[in-house]
């Protein structure tokens, strides 16, 4: 007998943050064994998982050891160099690939290939100095958006300009930036899906969010307020961009919302090749998680149903950004009290200001109430007890 078949699968993972976490709930239940390259043994995923190598993403050796007798390779972010990713051993799945991650890695090729391909997107321009950044704004107009073409998240490396003196310090590095026109969205979405190496993809609904101060505050599933052919466009939009890039496991793509003379159409804000914060919601809201999924894809297993668990309802998901609680579990009494629906998911973080610590996700029929919910529990969680209990709509 082969002895390959005498043990369980390996999925090794660069990362270990709170997605990673997330991803060994699935794997236990798969009976899968999670190898995530952790950057503390407390860290979010470090205090969950037993196999979980100390090391950097940076250190060629620490990848090696990490790779060892693992059925694949993936990732929860991007920050992982691309000549580490081609100096390892041939043969090892890697999902996405190199090819394909360079896209959510580096957004001026994103904008490019996207352009390419004949992707909506926001009018944009590669520049370098500041002659370039003013004959640019004199086609699109102030303000700009002006993005750090690698290494941004969650609204670092991202500035919103009024005049070029906004980025001096960034234009005398030198280096290529991108700058894109300030869309004047009216809502913004995320489309959702998974891509096996064979082909076979699945898309969950189209899902609308809210920002604050540049994170991701509140999910709604499935989008509200937008039509259904505009909700398809955003999946096609997807579909489109994984099977032209070649992306494996889950693909998030952004979105934004936009109203013009001949109706809503929907600009590609940017991509993440990863279990994606807009995505959480489906944990208690889809039949198959966005985390199972990507265990899924990554080992090329069949793909699960991305239907909602109940047809008749919308999930809304609340991000718990910061707390004044040393430990936010310390409020589960108050955050559960708040109803039965609240389904509480912590990441066992250091509390740090603006910090995700985790997110609380809401099914119910009335997305109204389903938000409200989710906010209250998650003031609760902040240490905002008052807020708790006297916000918003009263129970059912």
């Amino acid at each position: 007998m082969d002895q390959h078949l005498c043990t369980r699968p390996v999925l090794a993972v660069i990362g270990g943050g709170q997605l990673a976490r997330m991803m060994q709930e699935s794997a236990i239940a798969l009976g899968i064994d999670l190898r995530p390259l952790v950057e503390s043994p407390d860290g979010s995923t470090g205090q969950v998982v037993v196999d979980a190598p100390v090391g950097s993403p940076t250190q060629i050796r620490d990848v090696e050891a990490l790779i060892y007798g693992a059925d694949a390779l993936t990732f929860e972010h991007e920050h992982i160099g691309q000549d580490i990713l081609t100096d390892l051993p041939e043969g090892l799945p890697i999902h996405p690939s190199a090819s394909a991650l360079l896209y959510a890695q580096d957004k001026i090729a994103m904008r490019k290939k996207l352009t390419q391909l004949g992707i909506p997107c926001p009018r944009w321009a590669e520049i370098t100095t500041a002659d370039e950044l003013e004959s640019f704004a004199q086609k699109v107009g102030w303000p700009l958006i002006v993005k750090t073409p690698t290494g941004g998240y969650d609204g670092h490396g991202v500035r919103l300009i009024k005049a070029t003196h906004d980025i001096d310090d960034w234009l005398a590095r030198g280096k290529p930036l991108l700058a894109e026109e300030k869309v004047p969205f009216i809502a913004e979405a995320a489309a959702l899906l998974a891509r096996r190496p064979s082909g076979e993809i699945r898309s969950w609904p189209l899902a609308t969010t809210e920002q604050a101060h540049g994170v991701c505050s509140i999910v709604t599933a499935p989008a509200q307020g937008l039509s259904a052919d505009l909700m398809e466009t955003g999946i096609k939009i997807g579909r489109t961009i994984a099977e032209a890039l070649d992306v494996t496991g889950v693909l998030a793509v952004e979105l934004f919302v936009v109203s013009t003379d001949k109706g809503m159409k929907l600009l590609v804000n940017e991509l993440a090749m990863r279990p994606h914060n807009s995505g959480h919601w489906t944990i208690d809201g889809s039949v198959t998680s966005q985390f199972e999924q990507h265990i899924r894809a990554v080992l090329d297993l069949p793909l699960g149903s991305t239907d909602m668990l109940r047809p008749d309802c919308v999930t809304v998901m609340a991000n718990l950004l910061g707390s004044e609680l040393p430990e936010p579990a310390r409020a589960l009494p108050e955050a559960l009290a708040v109803d039965p629906a609240v389904r509480v998911h912590l990441y066992g973080k250091e509390v740090r200001p603006g910090r995700k610590l985790g997110h609380v996700n809401v099914v119910d029929k009335d997305p109204a109430r389903a938000r409200d919910l989710a906010i209250r529990a998650v003031e609760a969680l902040a240490g905002h007890s008052d807020k708790a209990a006297n916000s918003g709509t009263e129970k059912d």
